[in-house]
């Protein structure tokens, strides 16, 4: 029987309803609080909650947390959270991209992962059979060292390149994968090297249906996007409502195309809301709610005008594709 692991326990994929396949909720990214980036520190568990609770009254019914080791997780919190609202989490092993491996350990992670300076070294200095059964220990024991396990793992990879170190991490999610089962995430920077990710996951021997690529809506190139689908992999449009980089119409013409070209049960779409600017409770962003209360309406009335069924399209999206995403499949 296959299940989805949440942070207050292994659940049916029927009963995780409308998800946001791709979103941060508290956090402190090490890397962004010694660069003194306080937009990027979602550190108030009540504004936290109250965009949480936005999404719920509007009909959400779970979240997936894609906040790894290294972008400062607050495992308890969120746990808290979810218990509080209700809403279910799905947490997230593994790592991130590499830039954010230049910041310091906080002593809480020294009891986790040793006596090393920084997230790099700890890397670098640890085989990729270590890290596996770090990984593996966060999915079937839990994260940091709590109950709380995670339910996807993940790695991410720079613009344009693949450094040997994400490789390394890359390589070390795949075989943890194998060994929990656990679906695996992608970070993509800006959308792009997804294809050479999966030619590391293909020589690992990954079956791509178990894989969903994140920020594929920042590189709004259809073919590329055709070129990823064909491998049997989620795709992942998870900037809605960063008009900054590209406007929704951009996206949902990339959505569109993939579901005339048939790849309609590889799609998942979320905010990947990760600044205080982005929420409505911290500072009078768009907040949680924008997605399911303004982008669904509007993805909608577009598809429906374009011949599609739209609300059968927003149930696949949010709902269906999310159930067999996450779905851990012994």
């Amino acid at each position: 029987m296959s299940f989805i692991r949440t942070f207050s326990g292994d659940i049916d994929p029927e009963q995780l309803g409308f998800t946001y396949s791709h979103e941060h909720i508290i956090c402190r990214p090490p890397y962004w609080v010694e660069k003194g980036a306080d937009d990027l520190l979602l550190d108030d568990y009540e504004k936290s909650k109250a965009d949480v609770a936005d999404f719920q009254q509007l009909g959400g019914q779970s979240i997936v947390d894609a906040t790894a080791i290294d972008y400062g997780r607050d495992v308890l919190g969120v746990a808290k959270l979810s218990e509080e609202t209700g809403i279910q989490i799905v947490g997230t092993a593994g790592f991130n991209k590499s830039f954010l491996w230049d910041a310091k350990l906080t002593d809480s992670l020294h009891n986790i992962i040793g006596n090393y300076t920084t997230f790099g070294q700890w890397i670098e200095e640890t085989s990729i059979n270590d890290l596996t059964k770090h990984v593996i220990t966060e999915v079937e024991e839990g994260l940091e060292g709590t109950r709380f396990k995670a339910g996807q793992v993940k790695f991410g990879t720079g613009y344009n390149r693949i450094i040997p170190l994400e490789e390394k991490t890359i390589r070390a999610v795949a075989r943890a994968h194998h060994e929990t089962k656990a679906t695996v995430h992608s970070h993509t920077e800006a959308g792009t090297m997804a294809l050479e990710q999966i030619e590391i996951l293909q020589s690992e021997g990954v079956n791509l249906n178990y894989v969903s690529f994140g920020h594929m809506d920042r590189n709004p190139d259809p073919f590329y996007h055709e070129q990823v689908a064909k491998t049997g992999a989620f795709l992942s449009f998870d900037g809605i409502g960063k008009i900054k980089y590209y406007p929704e119409s951009t996206r949902i013409d990339c959505i569109l195309h993939l579901v005339d070209k048939g790849f309609e049960d590889q799609i998942l779409v979320s905010g990947d809301t990760a600044r205080k600017s982005y929420y409505k409770h911290y500072d009078h962003g768009l907040g949680l709610m924008y997605i399911i209360g303004k982008w669904v309406p509007r993805f909608i009335v577009e598809a429906n005008e374009r011949g599609y069924d739209g609300e059968a399209l927003i149930q696949k999206f949010f709902v269906a594709n999310p159930a067999r995403c996450f779905a851990f499949k012994p």
